[in-house]
């Protein structure tokens, strides 16, 4: 797992890089939570996350924001983050040339993150959305959501309520021509405290069933 350092918008960005061994394996990018609430690359579920996305052979960045450990810059509300999150996923593509899909998973600012960059990219293929903060930020922009992909949240979270969260989850439904999957783990909060095991079930489970497919399918 090799430390990179990468150029972003506002300076160096510092990542954390797992090539895979086939030359033509998807990308994923892994954002995590809010730079002013202690979130950073090395928060436990966008550690899990990037592992899960390791075991099933993808090449895997997961990177700190403006701001975070040793990234330059700093915290930009929203707009220079997605900029970072552009820069990692040119980074990534750059030195995987051949990969010809990408993934984004994010945890809650970094879902919210992760959805706008997947609304300006057409190659990322899934999703992996968990507690986005519907109640906080706008996602208005899904209109429409390009990508399947899986929502996943805590039925216990105080932070994001679940009704909130159900409430993007309908208006995304109603789109033709992806799917969206929902999960809700019980008993978790909005930090998966104690139940980071069986969100990252949730997760696998997931990805097994996308991939599982798509393997079928070619």
């Amino acid at each position: 797992m090799p430390e990179v350092i990468f150029n972003g918008p506002a300076g160096r960005i510092e990542g954390r890089y797992h090539p895979a061994k086939v030359r033509s394996a998807p990308i994923g990018i892994v954002l995590h939570p809010h730079p002013q609430f202690g979130g950073t690359m090395n928060n436990q579920i966008v550690y899990n996350c990037y592992y899960q996305f390791v075991n099933r052979g993808f090449s895997v960045l997961r990177f700190n924001f403006r701001g975070v450990g040793r990234s330059q810059g700093a915290f930009d509300h929203g707009v220079g983050e997605l900029s970072d999150a552009a820069a990692a996923l040119d980074y990534a593509q750059a030195i995987n040339p051949e990969a010809r899909t990408c993934w984004i998973a994010g945890f809650s600012f970094g879902a919210w993150i992760g959805m706008q960059l997947l609304m300006r990219r057409p190659e990322v293929e899934g999703f992996i959305s968990i507690a986005p903060p519907a109640n906080l930020y706008d996602f208005s922009f899904l209109a429409p959501c390009p990508s399947s992909g899986l929502i996943v949240h805590g039925d216990k979270d105080a932070v994001v309520p679940l009704t909130s969260v159900q409430g993007l989850v309908e208006k995304l439904k109603t789109q033709k021509g992806i799917v969206i999957e929902q999960q809700v783990v019980p008993g978790a909060n909005h930090f998966f405290e104690n139940a980071i095991d069986p969100l990252m079930e949730v997760v696998g489970g997931y990805l097994d069933k996308r991939l599982g497919k798509q393997d079928a399918a070619e």
